[in-house]
């Protein structure tokens, strides 16, 4: 990494900086006791010399650790991806400041070990979960026939969609970790400070959940299921817990897997065994994050840096959610968009709320290969707060198509098109030389378009007839095109054509005449610059399309 990149880093405007550079003060105030050592560190970062400042401070020198969470009580949903999309973003700004010189982990936490509350909407097979119910998500069998469990099934999902985007990050299974004896060490704490932590919970629950409420959540001997019990013993120096099922009283290590603990203590358990750094949540998490703070100081941590996003509506404007299956799952956005136009819309105002529903995807499509055209002509101070560098880590190789998306659909719609060769048929003839292989992003948004044509753009299709006013204006556009010679492929030519004949037939506002074009010839009220969909299209198709519509044939 240069050392010009890091300077101008620090000058970053854009979110992922601005979390960065909190992070790196707060891992200097954790790390650092002194706070003259603090200053002079952040100085010598500040100007680039993070090498400087690693060779001077031993302290420094471990890793620093982002962390996303997952519940895989449902299907992994673009909101699980948004999250380490988003951390990822802010690892990158760090990397930056720090020269490449600070090493740094993102773990990808999955709280499988949770107990199955719910029977997710739109599972096959929802019998077996039934009657697994209550039972940690590991345990569960899994519905889809797929994984030894459930929570292998939801797992193996996230990964792979995170492994196909090329994120780096360290997967962490919270069966495997508790098992594994990593946490008991901070669970024996837990126990020792039990009434500590109990002082901080109760008070933030009803009457009926307090009288009952303990941190550790004990796995039974009976039925495996994970019971949300009192307490009634606990043995410090044994490391045990005493509780009652059915009558019985059974006594377990609070180590090696035979409990689990409430979700917020569990939050903070895993910051202070694991030592985050950063760890971003949702808004709706704020209180939670605050009362985990708590714990985790009690358990002798210190609580990450992060920042609260504003959460992800569906089309209704409600919240979406794994359990009712309301938002877009992410191999839906990858059958409609790039996965770049999806690490894009995460980028983007990530404290507004902003609606996840299919017909973001073409805008975003279009917005964020408005981005790559516009990187390589601007001056590196421009290039890191262009969405494109955050998307692309960096990497920016990748090389915009000719056509946008929402052209693109015009043109299935238009042509009819049912599948990639018909297209290209007209994509040849505009650019020429052009193949699949030879323009492989043009041929990827192509089978997008195709997608997302067929299932949403085609059903809801409504043509209309042209008023006198139009079927005039439409004769004339016309008339016009066809005194072109009919290989023209001059997009900027005919669309002052097109504004010529909406001026001369007095439309007002212009758009007017535009969303007539879009309703009567594309049965949509939008679209793309309408030049560069006849210049694609061809003259001549474009002269029978006009025929058809003026007519009334379309509306048939």
């Amino acid at each position: 990494m240069s050392s010009e990149l890091t300077l101008l880093a620090q000058q970053g405007r854009a979110w992922p900086f601005e979390q960065a550079r909190a992070l790196i003060a707060r891992v200097l105030k954790v790390r650092l006791k002194d706070q003259a050592e603090q200053k002079q560190a952040q100085e010598l970062i500040t100007a680039g010399k993070a090498d400087e400042a690693l060779k001077t401070f031993e302290a420094l020198n471990r890793p620093v650790i982002f962390e996303t969470g997952y519940g895989p009580s449902g299907l992994p949903h673009i909101g699980t991806f948004g999250e380490v999309a988003r951390t990822t973003m802010v690892r990158q700004a760090f990397t930056a400041l720090t020269g490449g010189y600070w090493a740094s982990r993102l773990i990808s936490f999955s709280d499988d070990m949770d107990g199955l509350r719910k029977v997710p909407e739109g599972i096959p097979n929802p019998d077996i979960l039934r009657e697994d119910l209550y039972k940690p998500l590991t345990v569960v069998r899994d519905p889809f026939g797929t994984h030894d469990s459930f929570g292998a099934h939801n797992n193996a999902r996230l990964r792979a969609f995170l492994d196909s985007f090329g994120f780096d990050y360290e997967f962490k299974s919270a069966t495997d970790a508790y098992k594994s004896g990593e946490f008991d060490a901070t669970l024996l704490r837990a126990l020792e400070r039990f009434d500590e932590i109990q002082k901080i919970m109760l008070p933030t629950l009803g009457p009926d959940r307090r009288a009952t409420y303990s941190p550790f959540l004990p796995i039974s001997p009976v039925t495996g299921h994970v019971l949300q019990v009192p307490t009634l013993e606990r043995n410090v120096s044994k490391g045990t817990i005493v509780f009652e099922e059915n009558g019985e009283k059974f006594e377990v290590p609070v180590t090696g897997g035979h409990v689990k603990m409430q979700w917020k203590p569990d939050w903070a358990m895993r910051w202070a065994a694991l030592g985050v750094d950063y760890e971003m949540a949702g808004k709706d998490l704020i209180d939670s994050v605050k009362v985990s703070s708590q714990v985790c100081k009690v358990l002798g941590g210190t609580p990450p840096e992060g920042f609260n996003y504003e959460l992800f509506l569906d089309e209704q404007g409600q919240k979406i959610s794994k359990s009712k299956g309301n938002g877009l799952t992410m191999e839906d956005w990858l059958r409609y968009g790039a996965p770049e136009s999806l690490a894009y819309y995460m980028f983007q105002s990530p404290k507004s709320a902003k609606k996840l529903y299919f017909d973001v995807i073409p805008r975003a499509t279009d917005e964020f290969f408005q981005q790559l055209d516009a990187f390589p002509k601007q001056e590196e101070a421009k290039q890191i707060e262009n969405p494109v560098w955050f998307v692309l880590r960096g990497e920016t190789g990748t090389k915009s198509p000719p056509v946008t998306f929402g052209l693109m659909l015009n043109l299935v719609s238009a042509a009819n098109a049912s599948d990639k060769e018909t297209l290209w048929g007209f994509l040849r003839a505009y650019i020429p030389g052009a193949t699949p292989e030879t323009e492989p992003v043009l041929d990827r948004l192509a089978g997008y378009a195709l997608n997302y044509f067929e299932d949403f753009v085609k059903p809801s299709k409504t043509f209309r007839l042209p008023d006198a006013k139009e079927k005039a204006a439409l004769i004339d556009l016309r008339d016009r095109l066809a005194a072109l010679d009919p290989e023209t492929r001059d997009a900027e030519a005919i669309q002052n054509i097109v504004f010529e004949v909406g001026k001369a037939h007095e439309f007002e506002p212009l758009r007017a005449w535009f969303q007539a074009l879009y309703e009567v010839l594309l049965g949509q009220s939008q679209g793309p610059r309408f030049g560069s969909f006849v210049a694609i299209f061809g003259i001549e198709r474009t002269l029978d399309l006009l025929d058809q519509g003026i007519k009334g044939e379309l509306a048939v």
